[in-house]
Parts: C-alpha cells; structure tokens; sequence
C-alpha cells in the first residue's frame, strides 16, 4: 500500500465524518435534552436532500447558482427545523410522558409516513443534484486527486464543532441545553418553560440533519433508502460517543469514519496463509467499533450514566389472580384455530398467512420476555431469529437431518448465542444495552450477506421445505399452532414462577433486588438466553415455511418488525405481543394489497395507537387481562 493512497484514504475518511457529525450532532442534542430516541432523524435528513435539490433546481438554477447556492443551503436547514418543530409540538410533545420504548415506536411510525411522503412528492427515481460553485474541481496531494468539495468537508465539520461549543458554554440557551441534559426535572422546577426549551432543540436537532442533508447533494443522490441508512450510522457514532456528548459525537465520528477508510485503504491482506478482505469489513464496521467500545466504556467515549428519574413511569396495579373467563376465552382462540383450515378450505393463502402469523407471534412473544418481565430493550433480536433459520436451513441442506432435528437443534444453537452475547450486553441498561445488541446482530448479518461458500451470501438458502406429512401446508400448519401454543404457555409459566417475580423485581428496582440477595446480571443473562432459544424456535419455522432465507432475517428491519409487534399489543400484556403479531401481519398484508403508500397508512394506526392507546391494544381489554405485567403490580412487589 502506497503512502500516498493511505492519505487520500484517510483524508477521505475526515470529509466523511464531518458529514456524519453534522447529522448525528442533531440526534445528540436531542436526545441529551429531550430523552427522546428519535428514529425520524435520519428522515429529515432525506427531507434535506429532497428539499435541497428541489430548491437548487427551482430558484437556484433561474437566478444562477453561483450565489444563491450557499444561501439556499441554509434555508433547506431552516425548513427542515421548521419541520421539526411542528412535529415535535404536534406529534412527540404528548408522548414525553410515556416510556422511552413507545417514543420509538411513534417516531418509527413518523419514518413510514415521511417516506410514502416523500414518494409521493419526489417520485421514486434517485435525484441527483447540482455540483457546488466553486468546489466542483479537485486539489493535487502526493500526486493524488482529491475533491475540493471533500478538502471543504474536512474544515466545516471542526468549524462547527467550535461554535456548537460556543453555545452550548457562553449562551444562555446553551446552559439551558446541559442543565437539561443533566436534570430535566429540576430545570423544571427552576422555572424554565420546559416544552419551549424542548421544541428549540428538536427543531435544531432536525436544522442540522436537514443541513447535513443538504451538504450530501454534490456526493450522493436523494433517494428513499437514506432514512434508515443513516439513522444506524447515527445511532452508533452517538452512542459510541456518549449520549448528549456533542464533542463525543465528532471523536467517534472520526473513529468510525477513519477505520473504514482503513478498512478500504488496506484492500485485501496475506496472514499466516489467509487472506483477510478488508474492504468487506465496511459494511460492518461501525458496529464492531461500538461492540468494542460498549464492551469496555459502557457509557461511550464522553458519556457518563444516565440520571434516574425523578418521577419514573406505573403501569395500573393489577392483582395476581387470573379470571376464568380470561383462560376460557384463550381456550376458545386456540379451538378456532384449529378449525380454521377447514373454514378456509377454499382459500389456501388464508393458511399461509396464518403460518406467517404464527411465525411472528412466537418472535414477538420471546421478544416480549426480554422487554417485559425483564425490562431489557433490544434492537437486535433479529439475530437470534436469523441464526436459527440459518441453522435449520444448513442442518437440513448439508447435514440432511430431518426438520423435527432441526426443530431441537436449530434454538439449542440460537441459545449458545445469545448466552455468548448476553453475557457482554446485561452489562448495560437502556439505549446502550439496544444499540449493543444491534451491534451484534448487524455483525451477523454481514457475515451472512458475505459468506457465500455456508450462506450463500446475498442470495441466500434455497431448498428448505418441511418433509414428510409436513410438506402439506395445512398439517405444516397444526405443527406450527402447536408448537406456539406449547411455547407461549411455558412463557406465560416462566413469567409468573418465582424466576418470573425475581425478574421484575429486578426491573423496578435494582438496588432493592440485589439488597435482598439476588444476582440481577445472572438473572438477566438468563432471561437473555431464554429469549433467544424461542426465537431461534421461530426462525427455524419461518424458514420451514418460506423454502428459503435472505441475510434479511438477521437485519435491522426484522428486529423493528418484532419490536413494533410487541409494543403496539402492549407491554404490559402477557397477551400483548399475540394481539400485536396479528395486528401487524394482518395490517400489512391487507394495505399492502389496497396502496402503493402502505407505509404511511400503516404508520399513521401505529401513531394513533401510540397518542391515543399508550398501553397497546390489550390495553382496550386490561381489566379482562390479569394477570399483569406492569410496574406497581402486586405480583410485582410481592
């Protein structure tokens, strides 16, 4: 590797975590201010290169770029704030109250809305706009071309680091933003005007995504896959940084941005015999730097623990004792199902997407352990469910076992997994406990996406159907009602045994639970662990069911799919991810079929739900469900 190559790399590594900082020191602030985790922030930063190009080919191109680019920059930031703050005031001001969980859920749905809006207002082609007056040339380093544009990049971000810190040290706004970052209740009781101070830095927050969008448009097209693209990359430069840690935010920047430009700098290298590819390592390679850094900085770079609240969150206490109308009406569920395919008999798809239904439930249902009872958030579950498809798949493909084997095999290997990865991650709580299991989770999915020799890379597995019996989709169907039903019941037991009360003890209060002489690390490694062998179960039945896998089930959609199934039944509800998998199965298939912007329909009920249902939907029978998850519970303090 030429010196002069490693430069330009490097350099090229700077330009790029500028960009990244501008974005991610928006969702900082945010979060350092509001607690909200934002997943609309990478939208606005798409907003920002729609707005941008439109605004550049509109008004910018008639009265001549040369003066009125800059400008127009500018104002697409100030739009994307205004933006912002409407949605803040609007939307995101009357969920404050509710959990840190459900605030994702209702900017999750903020996400599907903005981007069928952005279909319908920009089309789906990829738009790509003007070069920047001026910088639109390159500059001569060690004999090598390197943009103008980038070498500017490289400047801007410092430069604004600087005056970021300007105002958050000499500006009354500024001591407003780091008193609330430290203690929002107090600030409060000082007699600041906290939702004022609240919409001010979410619009700032979303004025410099829209920014950072904007300053994107010389380099790469306006497309509708920028929303969930940079959100993860994001997510990780501020965690790795330190939630609310503005300079952290730039330090990881760089870190991130410089050890992919390594990766790609490094090509393919010879040790010992093998030969290691670097340059595969991009896909991945932020999340492997914030697994390290979780590991041995849980609290990021420049992060420091978050403050407990002054005020935390009850559910409605519920008694312990069960009704037996409640068990007599789930005894009657069951019965239906069991009739159904012979009420469906003339519509086949009917019993296939009941599978899928099936599939999705007993995910749900394992990730709902996790969150429950345990109180741990993940965003990565997906890895579990995808390692058991993977598993069942090969195990039937190379090993040739039949699939009852793989059915045993298949959650045994999820499970060494998750004990593996849940011993590093109960280490932490929070935010940072969701982004380190996303961080995993996407390291097994760049393996599965380029290991083709055992996983066939991006193509996938082919080949994997039920034997037997079982290739009738109907009995595949009865294999699966059974297996869920056996599964969901011995959740249900586990939540209310004494291990089930141990873990919520552990949830409500930490100190009480380890003051009475509970272990509450193993404890929750071992609700971890429980967790990922039911989802292991449920990706060996999806891929039974599917006859084949894509990497897509270790990604980041389909640990959101899980997540949003479990609370939009409802936390609090032993049947709430049930009712959620249903929902949102159902939901899908039938808007999917109706309009080409299914996602805004779907993310507007997910938004109703949220403003209007804030316990989920098994929140509308609650007084029918006992007995209850929630916080406060009897069952809880007993």
């Amino acid at each position: 590797m030429e010196l002069s190559s490693l430069v330009v790399q490097l350099l090229n590594g700077l330009a790029q975590a500028s960009s990244l900082f501008i974005f991610a020191a928006g969702l900082s602030l945010i979060f350092g201010v509001t607690r909200v985790v934002n997943f609309a922030h990478g939208s606005f930063f798409m907003f920002g290169l729609y707005i941008a190009y439109t605004l550049c080919e509109g008004i910018g191109r008639p009265l001549g770029l040369g003066w009125s680019y800059w400008p127009l920059m500018l104002i697409t930031g100030l739009l994307v704030g205004l933006l912002g703050a409407v949605i803040e005031m609007l939307v995101l001001r009357p969920m404050y109250r509710s959990a840190e969980i459900y605030q994702l859920l209702g900017t999750f749905a903020l996400v599907l809305i903005f981007k069928d809006a952005a279909l319908w207002l920009w089309g789906a082609e990829d738009l790509m706009g003007p070069r920047a007056p001026g910088l639109s040339g390159w500059v001569q380093i060690l004999g090598r071309r390197f943009p103008s544009y980038d070498l500017f990049l490289i400047f801007l971000g410092p430069l604004l680091l600087g005056l970021l810190w300007w105002m958050l040290k000499k500006t009354r706004f500024g001591v407003l933003i780091r008193a609330a970052s430290q203690d929002r209740e107090m600030v409060g009781a000082l007699g600041v005007q906290q939702k004022s101070l609240f919409t001010a830095v979410f619009a700032l927050g979303c004025a410099l995504a829209g920014f950072a969008g904007a300053l994107q448009i010389p380099r790469e097209p306006a497309n509708l896959n920028l929303d969930m693209v940079s959100i993860g990359e994001a997510f990780v430069v501020v965690v790795v940084g330190g939630l609310g840690s503005v300079p952290g935010a730039y330090v990881a920047a760089v870190l991130i941005a410089e050890v992919k430009a390594l990766c790609i700098a490094l090509g393919s290298v010879e040790l010992w015999g093998l030969t290691i590819v670097f340059s595969k390592l991009t896909l991945v390679a932020e999340f492997i730097v914030m697994a390290v850094v979780l590991v041995f900085k849980p609290w990021g770079l420049m992060g420091r623990e978050e403050a407990a609240s002054r005020s935390p969150l009850r559910a409605t206490p519920a008694p312990t004792g069960g009704r037996p109308l409640f068990g007599w009406a789930w005894c009657l569920v069951v019965g239906l199902l069991a009739l159904m395919p012979s009420m469906f008999a003339d519509s086949p798809y009917t019993t296939v997407l009941a599978i899928d239904i099936l599939t999705a439930a007993l995910f749900a249902c394992s990730l709902h352990f996790l969150m429950g009872p345990s109180g741990m958030n993940s965003f990565g579950h997906a890895a579990f469910f995808g390692l058991g498809a993977y598993a069942a798949s090969l195990l039937t493909i190379q090993a040739q076992l039949p699939m009852m084997w793989c059915f045993l095999w298949a959650p045994l290997i999820s499970l060494v997994f998750a004990m593996v990865i849940g011993a590093l991650s109960v280490r932490l709580s929070g935010v940072y406990l969701a982004m380190l299991t996303l961080a995993f989770s996407q390291i097994l999915w760049s393996i599965g996406f380029q290991w083709d020799a055992l996983t066939g890379g991006s193509n996938g597995l082919t080949g994997v159907w039920p034997s037997g019996a079982f290739m009738d989709k109907e009995n595949y169907y009865y294999l699966c009602l059974s297996l869920v039903v056996v599964c969901v019941l011995i959740l249900r037991r586990l939540m209310f045994s004494p291990f089930g009360y141990a873990l919520r003890s552990a949830r409500d209060s930490v100190l009480r639970a380890e003051a009475m002489g509970m272990n509450v690390k193993v404890l929750q490694w071992t609700a971890f662990s429980i967790s990922g062998f039911f989802a292991g179960l449920s990706g060996a039945m999806f891929a039974f069911s599917k006859g084949s896998i894509s990497p897509d089930v270790l990604g980041i959609s389909k640990s959101v799919d899980a997540l949003v199934m479990v609370l939009l039944g409802g936390l609090n509800s032993v049947s709430g991810p049930l009712i959620g998998a249903l929902s949102l199965t159902w939901l899908e298939d039938t808007i999917m079929r109706e309009t080409p912007y299914w996602r805004a329909c779907l993310g507007g009920v997910i938004l109703m739900l949220v403003l209007v249902f804030p316990n989920g939907l098994s929140g509308l029978f609650q007084r029918f469900d006992r007995p209850s998850l929630g916080k406060g519970s009897k069952a809880s303090s007993t």
